[in-house]
């Protein structure tokens, strides 16, 4: 498969990027933050998704898929295009939707869903896996959990073909999915569900915005 980047070395991918309402993120953090801090939180950790996968040097842009307008209206001015949540069918319909705009105007354009609650992600880290993920018509990357997928690649031409949700490991390696190796990428499988999982992105060194928004909480462990 063809690797040809903005610097001349390899594939440019556009990121699909979902987010649910913040007022409805982030339920499985109560034992960390209260309902008041929860959609800070959500925004927070997405923020700085965002603003890695635009520094990541492998990545041509992305599109956010949301219908939440303080959301909408914070990543789109870290760069981002914002999609609306079509058609209202959960996440995997969501992220067909809005992988089928971007073939739309960009036939042959390389397309990743990733996900939005990677606080840690180093842009260095996503260029590693991308840069896999362009020998394999579709590939994916496996959570922190070992149980998920944080992100999931389908090269030129090729079906994105979600399937996340609990368990989505085992359905992406079904749907011919490649599993990508997780060696030195920590950064782009520690996603956020649980207070466990917000001290190990802490641990891993999260961005600016979730820093700030997690100041002063009692995290689980810590």
């Amino acid at each position: 498969m063809g690797r040809q980047r903005r610097d001349g070395t390899g594939v440019q991918w556009t990121l699909v990027i979902p987010l649910k309402a913040l007022a409805r993120a982030k339920s499985r953090l109560a034992d960390t933050a209260d309902d008041g801090m929860r959609p800070g939180l959500a925004l927070a950790f997405a923020q700085d998704t965002v603003a890695a996968a635009l520094a990541c040097a492998a990545v041509r842009d992305v599109s956010v898929v949301t219908d939440d307008a303080r959301a909408g209206r914070e990543l789109a001015a870290l760069g981002a295009r914002v999609v609306p949540d079509e058609p209202a069918g959960g996440l995997n319909a969501a992220l067909a939707h809005a992988a089928a705009l971007v073939r739309a105007a960009r036939p042959a354009g390389a397309v990743a869903a990733l996900n939005a609650d990677l606080p840690a992600l180093r842009p260095y880290e996503l260029a590693r896996v991308l840069d896999a993920a362009a020998e394999f018509p579709r590939a994916f990357l496996p959570d922190a959990a070992g149980v998920g997928t944080t992100l999931l690649a389908a090269g030129p031409h090729q079906e994105l073909r979600p399937a996340f949700g609990t368990g989505s490991r085992v359905r992406h390696r079904a749907s011919g999915a490649v599993e990508l190796g997780q060696d030195g990428v920590d950064s782009v499988r520690q996603d956020v569900d649980t207070g466990a999982d917000l001290r190990a992105a802490l641990a891993l060194g999260v961005g600016p915005r979730t820093a700030a928004a997690t100041a002063g909480l009692l995290i689980p462990g810590q």
